[in-house]
């Protein structure tokens, strides 16, 4: 059933099959849609869709993907190559659709990434974004709502299609703006990194690098500490339950520095439960006395940064200065372009840095290289600091 909405836009909740095939129907030959979702991961690994909105200027819906088991019609909309697929800070959705189907939707837009291109706060929260380009206080007496409760009041209904009506005002205007300043461009590598399907990944012999502590470990206690966190990152997937349920860091830290030998020495780390030794004991002491005699994967390289001498702050400020300038000159915020630490990755000539690829290379990045090199310098004139 449709309902009227005070801007005309038309809103629907969708929770059949039918319904969802004749939604997706109407927007097939749409070039883009606002998307935006709602779920829950708290005692989950994965997280459990629970409602989905889609919109454009004209009609929006909420779809129930706890009511309608195949949602194949929706799938085929998101991943079609010829609509854009509109989000604000969308990492997290992206990944549902990742987990539902093993790829990425593409393209997408994403409007928190884009908005310091047009001189806005980074990392810019949803509400503050709509506030700042269509003067709309949002309504924030639902976020902490329960998105498995059915049926679904009316008022909690509108909060969530608020994040798409919305968004789907916001994307022209912004898409207006970045073309008019020939900005559109600089965001490709921004979103080709997004739909990258290596972001959503998470293979359990690569867990490991999450834990902290892991580099204050001797060898032979990471190699544990690596083979520990792979059993558990691949418990947790089968199981589909949060990683620190199966096994706290500090705990998988301790065993691995203890390196108990029996199930009984490992009852006695604190953290171990009669459950967990009962239930896992066999296999980790299995894997403790492997791993023991391996090889450990080498820590990153960051692991090994050596604390910045007088003259190398001394350097990041002037560098710091530098991307100060390309800021001004291009109506940016400094942050936007790049943070202290990436400023420090390009000091020491890390490949992947931020600044050394896409249109921060362009406006900055290749200037503070040719400050590195001596190709450019730091002078001041008329009580102004400028690049000669």
């Amino acid at each position: 059933m449709l309902h009227a909405m005070s801007n005309e836009n038309k809103y629907e909740f969708i929770d059949t099959a039918q319904l969802l095939g004749e939604f997706c129907m109407l927007l097939e030959s749409q070039p883009w849609i606002a998307v935006d979702t709602e779920f829950h991961r708290d005692q989950n690994y994965y997280p459990d869709l629970c409602l989905v909105q889609i919109g454009t200027p004209e009609l929006s819906a909420c779809i129930d993907p706890l009511k309608i088991s195949d949602l194949t019609p929706l799938l085929n909309l998101f991943y079609d190559p010829n609509i854009v697929k509109v989000m604000h800070a969308g990492r997290q959705d992206l990944e549902i659709f990742y987990h539902l189907r093993g790829e990425v939707p593409q393209p997408i837009f994403d409007t928190q990434v884009a908005a310091p291109l047009l001189g806005l706060d980074e990392q810019m929260g949803y509400g503050a974004l709509v506030k700042s380009l269509l003067n709309v206080d949002l309504d924030k007496s639902h976020s902490r709502a329960d998105w498995m409760r059915r049926p679904m009041p009316e008022a909690q209904m509108r909060y969530a299609l608020d994040d798409v009506v919305y968004l789907a005002q916001i994307y022209p205007k912004m898409l207006s703006q970045l073309q008019q300043l020939d900005r559109l461009g600089w965001l490709k590598n921004d979103f080709d990194t997004l739909t990258s399907v290596e972001l959503y990944q998470n293979p359990p012999e690569k867990s490991w690098r999450r834990i902290r502590a892991a580099n204050k470990l001797k060898p032979k206690q990471l190699s544990v500490l690596q083979a520990l966190a792979g059993w558990r990152e691949e418990t947790a997937q089968k199981q589909n339950r949060p990683r620190n349920w199966v096994c706290k860091d500090d705990v998988l830290i301790d065993m691995s520095k203890l390196m108990p030998g029996d199930p009984t020495e490992l009852s006695h780390i604190r953290g171990v439960g009669e459950g967990f030794s009962n239930r896992y004991g066999k296999t980790i002491i299995e894997l403790i006395s492997q791993a023991r005699e391996k090889k450990p994967e080498a820590l990153p390289e960051t692991k090994f940064k050596q604390k910045l001498t007088a003259s190398e702050s001394a350097l990041l400020d002037a560098l710091s200065a530098i991307v100060g300038l390309c800021a001004e000159e291009n109506k940016l915020h400094p942050s936007a372009i790049a943070s202290r630490k990436n400023i420090e990755a390009l000091f020491r000539g890390d490949p992947e840095c931020e600044l050394l690829h896409g249109w921060r290379k362009q406006i900055a990045g290749d200037k503070l290289n040719a400050f590195l090199s001596g190709r450019i310098t730091l002078k001041i004139k008329e009580q102004r600091l400028i690049l000669d």
